[in-house]
């Protein structure tokens, strides 16, 4: 099924508002400058990749920032800042005997971990913010899913083997740890899929770059079909407000705040190049059969059917109701793309998500001989 960009927006007036997502002029202006009240910040982590958004924003709104790590990842970042170096595994020596506002731990994904650092600060700090995930969802079956579902489970709780089947139920019981460390001063915060620059994965940087390429290009799905992506640095700029007001509890954290399909997602990213594209959309079954993977092959993407229908419809309401904004896709495409293209030439010519370019010509191939379909649009 071939699709022109007229046809879809003829056909989904929804999409002027997805690409206008902007912030009210005076929400902007409220977030700029000095936090009423500058904070002494302990982050653990805070050189990969929400971790220095959330650095240079919390500096920006007058706060004291301090990082622990094992000073492996980006050390040539924030030299003027405190850096603490130690092990979430097995060294914490560095943050006894300190104290600090808040801390936020962006790095754990094993109970242990959480449990430690946790413990170990309890008494030396006021609020705990976790960075959990909406793997953590038990059912993504459920459309419009809150922060009340259940969460996942696993059989051996002891178990420190990350993967695709422990990592949201050990996500979970971080969350617990973090709760139990400080009952009633955590605050838990589950993202979906984070975007942006500096995103060194490419799960989102996929589709600016292969748009940007040019001619056509493999869309999956149904163009109706649902995702949510949210801009790291909405995710860390409100994180950092959040606790600026002291807040707690346990909040999904995604977007935008209106539902957006892939097609309006695509469309939005080629709105922002000069590129002249064609979009052909392959259903899911012809995907599965020709070994399209989704998520990995076809990344932002998951069909909804066969439990997954909630998987990219999950409910940010409570969020929103808390100051999370977004800004509009065309500046989070825009200056991803403009990020990527600072890599090395070698960098830029492997990405780390998305189909590879000769298999996408090899399965558009078979899509028009199996359509006779010919005609690009």
């Amino acid at each position: 099924m071939a699709t022109t960009r007229r046809e879809f927006l003829q056909a989904s007036a929804a999409l002027g508002g997805a690409l206008g997502m902007r912030l009210p002029l005076s929400a902007t202006q409220r977030w700029q400058g000095p936090a009423p009240q500058p904070l002494r910040i302990l982050i653990l982590g805070g050189t990969g990749f929400i971790g220095p958004h959330e650095v240079r924003y919390a500096l920006a709104r007058g706060h004291t920032v301090t990082l622990f790590n094992r000073g492996q990842t980006n050390p040539h970042l924030f030299p003027a800042l405190e850096k603490l170096v130690g092990d979430r595994n097995d060294n914490l020596e560095a943050l006894r005997g300190r104290e600090w506002d808040v801390v936020i731990d962006n790095s754990a994904s094993i109970p242990r971990w959480v449990r430690q650092s946790a413990q170990l600060l309890k008494d030396s700090a006021d609020l705990y913010l976790f960075v959990s995930t909406l793997s953590v969802i038990a059912d993504n079956s459920i459309v419009g899913a809150d922060e009340s579902v259940p969460v996942a489970t696993i059989e051996d709780p002891a178990t420190e083997e990350v993967t695709g089947r422990t990592y949201g139920a050990l996500k979970a019981l971080c969350e617990e740890e973090a709760e139990r460390a400080f009952p009633r001063r955590a605050l838990v915060v589950r993202p979906g899929l984070i975007v942006g620059p500096e995103d060194r994965s490419d799960r989102f940087t996929y589709w600016p770059v292969r748009i940007d390429r040019g001619g056509e290009v493999l869309a999956p799905g149904d163009p109706s079909d649902p995702t949510q992506i949210i801009d790291a640095r909405d995710l860390t700029e409100w994180m950092i407000r959040m606790l600026e007001q002291g807040e707690t509890g346990i909040y999904n954290a995604t977007g935008p705040i209106r539902p957006l399909a892939m097609a309006e997602m695509l469309y939005g990213i080629r709105a922002v190049t000069a590129a002249d594209v064609r979009f052909t959309w392959a259903d899911a079954d012809f995907l599965e059969e020709h070994e399209v993977r989704a998520w990995a092959d076809m990344p932002t993407w998951i069909p909804p059917r066969d439990g997954a229908e909630g998987f990219s419809r999950v409910n940010c309401a409570k969020a929103v109701g808390k100051g999370l904004t977004f800004r509009p896709l065309a500046e989070t495409a825009k200056d991803t793309l403009d990020w990527f293209k600072t890599l090395p030439a070698e960098r830029q010519a492997n990405l780390r998500a998305g189909i590879k370019p000769d298999r996408e010509v090899e399965v558009l191939a078979a899509w028009h001989a199996r359509h006779g379909d010919l005609d690009q649009h």
